[in-house]
C-alpha cells in the first residue's frame, strides 16, 4: 500500500486515530512522548503528529498543554501508587520499605517523562488539580502503611517520607545523568543508602 508522501503514514492511519481519540489515549500517549524525549520537550504540536491529528483536535478533549501536564501527574501519580502498592504486598517493615523504595527507582528509569511529571504538588487552592491531590494521596497512603510498624508521631511520618523521597530521587538524578563515575555497583549503594535510613527509623522506634 502507497505510504502519503507528506508523513510517511499510511493513509487512513489518522483517520483510525482521530475516531478513537479520548482523554485517556491523549494522556496516555502524552505519557509515552514524555518518557521517549522527556516531560519538560512536551509540546501539542508533537503530541498531534503522534495521535495522528492536527493540533486543534486535542482541543477538543483538552484545554492546554498545562491541562495535559496535570493530567499527566494524575496519570504518574496513578501507575506510581499501583507499582509501589503492588511492591509492598505481603511484606512489613524494613522489607515493605526496601521493595518500595526499589520500586520507586525502577518506576523512574522505565517511566522518566512521566516520574518527572508528578515531581511538582499539586495546588490545592486550585480546583482542577483535584484528581491530581487524590491520587497523590494514595501514594502517600502506601508510604504511611510501610512506616506504620515504627510507630512514629503524624509529624514523624511526614519528615521520614520526605526523607525517603529526597534520598530515591536524590540517586536516581544523579543516576540518570551519569553523576556516578566510581566504578562500584550502584544497585549495592541503593541498598546501602536504603538500610542506613532503615537503621535510623529503627533507632527512633527502639527509643
Amino acid at each position: 500500500m502507497a505510504q502519503s508522501r507528506e508523513s510517511g503514514r499510511q493513509p487512513g492511519a489518522a483517520r483510525a486515530h482521530r475516531a478513537g481519540l479520548d482523554e485517556a489515549g491523549i494522556v496516555r500517549a502524552a505519557a509515552e512522548l514524555a518518557d521517549a524525549q522527556g516531560f519538560d520537550s512536551l509540546n501539542v504540536g508533537q503530541l498531534a503528529e503522534r495521535l495522528g491529528v492536527r493540533p486543534p483536535s486535542l482541543y477538543k478533549h483538552v484545554a492546554s498543554l498545562d491541562e495535559i501536564r496535570r493530567r499527566l501527574a494524575t496519570y504518574g501519580a496513578c501507575e506510581l501508587a499501583t507499582t509501589l502498592a503492588r511492591a509492598a504486598m505481603g511484606k512489613s517493615g524494613r522489607d515493605a520499605i526496601g521493595a518500595v523504595a526499589g520500586a520507586y527507582r525502577c518506576f523512574a528509569r522505565e517511566r522518566p517523562g512521566l516520574y518527572m511529571a508528578l515531581q511538582r504538588a499539586a495546588d490545592p487552592s486550585d480546583p482542577r488539580s483535584q484528581e491530581q491531590r487524590a491520587a497523590s494521596e494514595d501514594v502517600l497512603a502506601v508510604l504511611h502503611a510501610t512506616l506504620a510498624p515504627y510507630g512514629l508521631s503524624s509529624e514523624e511520618e511526614i519528615h521520614a517520607i520526605r526523607m525517603l523521597r529526597s534520598l530515591t530521587h536524590g540517586f536516581i538524578a544523579l543516576e540518570a545523568t551519569g553523576g556516578f563515575g566510581i566504578p562500584l555497583a550502584l544497585d549495592d549503594s541503593f541498598r546501602f543508602a536504603i538500610d542506613l535510613f532503615l537503621r535510623g527509623l529503627e533507632q527512633m522506634s527502639s527509643a
